[in-house]
């Protein structure tokens, strides 16, 4: 084996040959992380509105200055790290994100606090792109199953949990301490990338055109998600959603969005990213539905509400490291096809939902449903990030995470649409079919078979991206030299 030297493999390159868990571990640790700050402050809105004397419109913005610039800026980021180091943009974002949750949480006035979120997204926007990157390019591809599993599993979990964790803080410590919770995991990134990652190359700043497309999807993408959370209060904010057309359409249709839709079409995940997109508006309609029926409608209250949805992580908790080993062992398809299986029937078995219904009741159909997430989470995700053109990895990245994230949007704003049409008497059933019908529609999607297409460039990638063998089959990779 030749000896490394910085700068001498093509940016994101990890050149050791064996498996480097400890990077899987801080892909994992960051998707905790990041999806925690995507809950974890709204427990915390109106301790902030009154503590900084604004109203709850302005400090809802302490959630959507985060959420917004993460979802807008995924594409612009995925095509950026395809050119540059993984280690000094893990080393920039990580350092970046803890910085601005400090700021945060200093913040004497509500446009301080704003402007840290919003550059805290901007930073978090790299995390989540890099977190499947990192997982998969730091193992063998005979072991990236249970890679992908970790921040698959991992960051659903920091968003259940997100609440729960905020509540505490914010009960104990006050809002302030609901920012800083984040700041020691960042530091631990930080020293464990500083010492085990490879200089792999430097960052490079975006040029003009990069630019002016960044801003055209995050306009774009922008007025789509105002559009669905405005809609919660007034339905006639949808139509909002027609403004976000034209600057997409113009990104698509220019010299950065044809590479990205290249990339997609030459491993042909397109169901695959619509299975992602699927479960996860699934599972925000359904732990939107269930949480607001039992607190409002059945009387629970919200410590035995949440002590009920806790079923539903610890079923993936438990079901997702199994999922990954399964999918090493059998191959990612069967297995991720198995655990959409399984969530579509906890779905299924929670439409009949009922005044007259236990905790217990609900909580072994929301852990099967759990276990169907756990075993679905990391296989999928190998089967997408498998079959990415080598040299695309982020890009695919940053689509997949993009499906994810559209997903975790759309089905409350979904979910609510159904119920007001059927109204106050069926507007639970509704909201939990319209949460069952994504998560069937995930079966044939992922039961699709994809893989790398012959205009691909790259058939036999090594594990910085693209599979030796198709990831679904079960076949053995051939032997790495």
């Amino acid at each position: 084996m030749s000896e490394h030297r910085a700068g001498s493999e093509a940016p994101g390159h990890i050149p050791e040959p064996g498996d480097r868990w400890l990077l899987v571990a801080v892909a994992g640790m960051l998707s905790f992380v990041a999806m925690l700050d995507m809950n974890i402050v709204n427990i915390a809105l109106a301790a902030i509105s009154e503590s900084l004397d604004v109203s709850a419109a302005t400090a809802q913005w302490a959630v959507l200055g985060y959420q917004l610039p993460v979802v807008a800026l995924l594409l612009p980021v995925g095509r950026w790290l395809d050119g540059v180091g993984t280690r000094s943009a893990l080393l920039v974002s990580a350092g970046g994100f803890a910085l601005c949750s400090a700021l945060a949480a200093l913040a004497p006035w509500a446009s301080w606090l704003i402007a840290a979120r919003i550059a805290q997204g901007a930073f978090g926007a790299v995390l989540f792109v890099l977190m499947p990157v990192l997982a998969i390019r730091s193992v063998r591809p005979e072991a990236r199953g249970r890679a992908m599993s970790v921040p698959a599993t991992l960051g659903p979990l920091g968003a259940v949990t997100g609440p729960a964790v905020g509540g505490l803080l914010l009960d104990h410590l006050g809002w302030r301490a609901v920012f800083l919770v984040k700041i020691p995991f960042c530091l631990l990134a930080l020293f464990v990338a500083w010492r085990a990652m490879p200089k792999d190359g430097r960052l490079r700043a975006l040029d003009r055109r990069a630019l002016a497309d960044t801003v055209l999807v995050a306009s774009g993408v922008t007025f789509l998600l105002l559009s669905l959370t405005l809609a919660y209060d007034d339905r006639a904010w949808l139509l909002l959603a027609l403004a976000a057309l034209p600057p997409l359409w113009w990104w698509a249709r220019g010299p950065s969005g044809r590479p990205v839709t290249a990339a997609i079409s030459a491993s042909r995940s397109y169901p695959a990213h619509g299975a992602v997109l699927a479960l996860a508006a699934a599972f925000a309609a359904m732990h939107y539905v269930t949480a607001l029926h039992l607190q409002r409608d059945s009387g629970f209250s919200a410590t035995a509400t949440g002590l009920a949805l806790l079923a539903f992580p610890l079923g993936m908790g438990v079901a997702g490291p199994v999922g990954g080993r399964l999918a090493d062992r059998y191959g990612a398809r069967p297995v991720a096809v198995v655990g959409a299986c399984l969530t579509a029937a906890g779905l299924l078995l929670l439409v009949p939902l009922g005044d007259g219904w236990t905790l217990p009741d609900m909580a072994w159909r929301l852990a099967l449903a759990g276990v169907g997430m756990g075993l679905n989470g990391g296989p999928t995700q190998a089967l997408v990030m498998s079959s990415a053109p080598r040299e695309r990895t982020a890009t695919i990245a940053s689509t997949m995470q993009l499906s994810r994230s559209a997903g975790f949007t759309v089905g409350p704003a979904l979910a609510t649409a159904a119920w007001g049409l059927a109204g106050a008497e069926g507007g639970v059933r509704a909201g939990l079919v319209l949460a069952a019908v994504a998560a069937c529609a995930a079966v044939p999607l992922i039961s699709v078979r994809g893989g790398r297409s012959a205009s691909s460039p790259d058939p036999k990638a090594s594990p910085q991206g693209g599979s030796e063998a198709d990831p679904a089959s079960g076949a053995a990779p051939a032997a790495r030299p």
